[in-house]
């Protein structure tokens, strides 16, 4: 079996081939949260944006928070995008696809009526791009609002921050409820390649959004319904996808992140030996040392020769050694240092009476010796 290396970028350049552990018949669901970006200012309600307010429709206006890549997506475009929703009124969040999950797929040219305000902005979008988008009520639950799922007021204006995670061009010809087995694997795995190739040009955040589509089209529904072969093929393209994003948050120093994503493969396959590394690596970085040899220790058990993993608990043990030494100099400095015993000092009465004591033995001894 093939080392477990920290160099993820070699691990991107051998995606396109059987990869060991990387290849085997892994279960991932697509339950996992990505965040590419910074994080919303706040977490209550919308970010507050400072950037040029663009005005796209007359109902509907798009700010920039983190600019994306390429081009916008035409027409009949099938997008991917995560997005939160506040009624501006009350600031009431009424849906957040992270919340859910899963990244909401939408047709552009063929969105829900509901939905019009924000097919609008994602339109101007390209991928990778975060905004903030204000739609006025007449493109979205217009006068009667909503009172089921999601529960909007009547004549709610509406905020959404918004991620275009990337969109499939009209080429794809279909929706994924639409296709095939073999075209939803197929689109995965080249979403998984686009991945792999922006990952060896260090172009992570990127190829995470390649990653992530990928995992889009195999949702726990669909593989639910997968045996046999076709369940086979589906998870040698997600779990790789898994695993190279845990990689990429590594490098990016996203340990909490990389952790998510390897303990998903975890779920399902508990001796994965990649995914026990590289949340053992994650473990590590955060000072959670003694789940970080855990990890170790079993990916060990399943590669005794793997050099990488010999290298991580080697670097655990010299620091624990510099831990233990540095909290006894703590604990010296503390304490202090042990008190040498003093000697004791002589009794000069007690000499004195010795002294005395030896001259009176003396004395008779001689007045003895002269009596006889």
């Amino acid at each position: 079996m093939e080392d477990v290396r920290d160099q993820e970028q070699a691990e991107a350049e051998q995606q396109s081939q059987p990869l060991g552990q990387d290849g085997e018949s892994e279960i991932v669901t697509e339950g996992a949260t990505f965040v590419h970006g910074e994080p919303s200012q706040d977490a209550n309600g919308p970010p507050k944006v400072d950037s040029k307010v663009e005005i796209l429709h007359e109902k509907v206006t798009k700010q920039i928070i983190k600019e994306g890549h390429g081009q916008i997506p035409s027409k009949y475009s099938t997008c991917f995008l995560h997005y939160r929703a506040w009624t501006e009124s009350t600031g009431h969040k009424f849906e957040d696809t992270r919340d859910e999950q899963r990244p909401l797929e939408m047709i552009l040219g063929k969105e829900k009526k509901e939905m019009t305000g924000l097919a609008i902005g994602v339109s101007s979008m390209k991928s990778g791009e975060r905004a903030l988008l204000h739609v006025g009520w007449e493109l979205g639950y217009g006068k009667e609002g909503s009172f089921s799922f999601p529960n909007v007021p009547p004549l709610a204006d509406i905020s959404y921050e918004v991620e275009l995670i990337g969109f499939d061009e009209t080429k794809e010809g279909k929706a994924r409820g639409d296709m095939t087995v073999e075209e939803r694997i197929g689109a995965a795995d080249r979403r998984k390649m686009d991945g792999n190739a922006l990952f060896k040009e260090e172009k992570l955040e990127e190829a995470m959004q390649q990653y992530e589509m990928a995992i889009a089209y195999m949702g726990d529904d669909f593989m639910f319904q997968l045996f046999g072969k076709y369940r086979d093929m589906a998870l040698a393209v997600k779990n790789p996808c898994h695993l190279n994003m845990a990689a990429a948050f590594i490098k990016l120093k996203r340990y909490e992140d990389a952790i998510g994503q390897c303990s998903i493969v975890l779920a399902e396959d508990e001796n994965n030996v990649k995914a026990l590394f590289r949340r053992g690596k994650a473990r590590a970085e955060l000072g959670q040392t003694e789940a970080a040899r855990e990890d170790f220790l079993k990916a060990r058990k399943f590669a005794p020769q793997d050099k990488a993993i010999a290298r991580e608990l080697r670097l655990l043990a010299e620091h624990d050694k510099a831990v233990y030494q540095k909290q006894k100099e703590i604990y010296k400095g503390i304490f202090g240092p042990t008190p040498e015993p003093k000697p004791k000092r002589n009794n000069r009465l007690i000499i004195f009476w010795h002294w005395l004591l030896s001259l009176f033995y003396r004395l008779f001894r001689r007045e003895r010796h002269k009596a006889e």
